[in-house]
């Protein structure tokens, strides 16, 4: 029986994507896992794989449209099957709501949560729509034209289909004279003017690099960072890698970031308030750990997201890693490979980096910054001997735990790295 392929939720805070291309296209057979699309959230250009089986029928929409969470995208069924009740007259699908996704806290934003006056927008502006960011439907390059102007996107009228509002509505609302509200929506972050001349030259924000800029203001002006800092011996950690790599193939071989992920994992599970996520009136655990790693890619970074590392093996842990850090470099990125994470672990140790603090990923509670292994004198039993130490910070979320339990977990953390044949139980 004929089935939508749906716009799938990459992330807390995505409400639309970007479809770039059709890898498959009509009359092309699909097997469930298959890619049958590549998209574009603000964060990473993904592969869209179908969920089911069958022959492709129809495409819904265009490379270049965009296209809300959980609207229909493709119809995939038996070759030759009557699908024109999927469809309307004019051979388009009918609009569907957004898909209902596994609950993921949001993290106290200044537009979303905080709380503030009541604002009463003009009749002819849009009018609030909870399935959409802000309450608002726009294109992203006229929320990012808004944000960039200090506009409030309720208080603009859309021209676009349904009512969406366009670059084009944002440049008129800007042209215009406007009485200034009451009270602001939210306190907008003050832009220091920027001289531009025969010496400098300016670049438009990639979606990701704009992406990165609003979610790292958001989480530094929202979420009360604290920082707690230890130094662990690794000296033990890397003879265990080094005997596990002995036995295995190169492409199979483990890294000092999975002995870290890992570790970090099985020291989440005595501190649940770090594997949880601050939403407003209450305090959200998360059941499952997975471990978030940052990635540097072209343009910024991105998060790939381990599932389930406190009970998977370390081979696996490596392994999933692996295959996603490649995809992340190589613009591949599956939608589960980013979704999920309850807990990041951002490490620079191989750009000899002492060591750093980190900026919390919400909406989770903490993040895991962790600097070079480096040679340095230690004393033991009162003499001077050569060690092996690394540094680690955690940033956690003041509005969810404290500098004690944060003070306990690094205790945790360092105990497993220190006798790492506990990451292999």
């Amino acid at each position: 029986m004929a089935d939508f392929i749906v716009m799938p939720k990459l992330g807390f805070d995505m409400r639309e994507g970007v479809l770039n291309t059709w890898v498959k296209q009509v009359g092309d057979a699909v097997d469930k896992g298959d890619v049958v699309a590549e998209i574009e959230s603000d964060k990473a250009t993904l592969e869209l794989e179908s969920h089911l089986s069958g022959t492709l029928l129809k495409l819904l929409h265009e490379p270049g449209d965009i296209v809300p969470v959980g609207a229909n995208m493709a119809i995939v069924g038996s070759e030759g099957e009557d699908i024109s009740g999927m469809i309307g007259g004019n051979g388009v699908a009918p609009a569907t709501k957004a898909v209902p996704t596994e609950a993921q806290p949001t993290a106290t934003t200044e537009t979303e949560e905080s709380p503030v006056a009541p604002h009463v927008a003009p009749p002819s502006a849009a009018q609030p729509d909870e399935t959409y960011p802000g309450g608002v439907k726009a294109t992203p390059v006229a929320r990012r034209l808004a944000e960039e102007r200090g506009i409030d996107l309720l208080r603009v009228a859309g021209s676009g289909p349904d009512g969406r509002i366009t670059k084009s509505d944002v440049e008129a609302y800007a042209e215009k004279p406007q009485s200034a509200p009451a009270q602001a929506i939210a306190p907008q972050v003050a832009i220091t003017p920027v001289a531009v001349g025969p010496d400098s030259e300016e670049l438009p924000l990639t979606r990701l690099r704009s992406a990165i800029s609003r979610r790292m203001v958001e989480s530094k002006t929202t979420v009360p960072h604290f920082y707690v800092t230890t130094e662990i011996d690794m000296a033990r950690a890397l003879t265990l890698r080094k005997e596990i790599n002995g036995t295995l193939p190169e492409d199979q071989k483990i890294s000092v970031n999975d002995i870290i992920v890992k570790a970090a994992a099985l020291a989440v599970r005595d501190f649940s308030n770090l594997n949880a996520s601050f939403a407003g009136d209450k305090i959200v655990l998360h059941k499952r750990i997975n471990i978030g790693s940052a990635v540097a890619v072209e343009g910024g970074l991105t998060t790939i997201v381990q599932k389930d590392t406190d009970v998977s093996t370390l081979s696996k842990v490596a392994a999933d890693n692996r295959a996603m850090i490649e995809r992340a470099r190589s613009g591949k990125v599956r939608p589960d490979d980013v979704e999920g994470g309850t807990f990041t672990v951002s490490n620079l140790g191989a750009f000899d980096v002492d060591h750093f603090i980190a900026i919390i990923n919400p909406p989770e509670a903490a993040i895991l910054a962790i600097g070079s292994v480096r040679e340095v004198p230690v004393v033991k039993d009162g003499q001077l001997a050569v060690g092996m130490r690394m540094k680690a910070t955690i940033s956690a979320d003041h509005r969810v735990t404290d500098g004690a339990e944060a003070a306990r977990y690094m205790q945790r953390l360092k105990e497993l790295l220190e006798n790492p044949l506990r990451l292999l139980v």
